[in-house]
């Protein structure tokens, strides 16, 4: 199925696994988000990011979510149907991410239950992990996506 075709709840089944391509992280990348976002000195500089729990420079974990976030778009999990969700929980940060770091994520298909009350639409359950280079996980949460079914676009 092309990329851009839509995917609907039926297209799917537990244990399909999505997995992205990758992204490298840089220093600028770093400094950058953290300028705007989370400006915190283990973020922005690394003389400062010494005196901290880290040691050196380190990029936020709100970036990181941000970026499995971009690499699930590009990977087109639901084809050309819009990432919605409903519900985004169990978040737990592993490891940070440095710079030189190329990200990964993955999404395994653990439910999908189709809605009681909106034939046309349904939820699936994700475990989200993103990785970096070497396999060792960042960040792993759980996603609730809300669907469409096939329903909706029934004569």
């Amino acid at each position: 199925m092309p990329a851009t075709e839509p995917r609907y709840l039926e297209d799917f089944e537990v244990g399909d696994r999505i997995e992205t391509d990758a992204v490298t992280v840089t220093r600028d990348m770093i400094r950058a988000f953290a300028q705007h976002y989370d400006p915190q000195p283990m973020h922005l500089d690394e003389a400062a990011a010494q005196g901290t729990v880290f040691g050196e420079l380190v990029g936020s974990g709100w970036q990181t979510l941000a970026l499995t976030m971009r690499l699930l778009v590009d990977a087109r999990l639901l084809g050309g149907t819009p990432i919605v969700g409903a519900e985004f929980k169990d978040m737990r940060f592993h490891a940070p991410m440095r710079p030189g770091d190329s990200l990964r994520a993955s999404a395994e298909v653990l439910g999908i239950q189709p809605s009681k009350s909106r034939p046309e639409r349904g939820f699936m359950d994700l475990k989200v992990t993103t990785t970096n280079a070497v396999g060792e996980p960042l960040v792993t949460q759980s996603w609730r996506l809300v669907v469409p079914s096939r329903a909706a676009v029934a004569p």
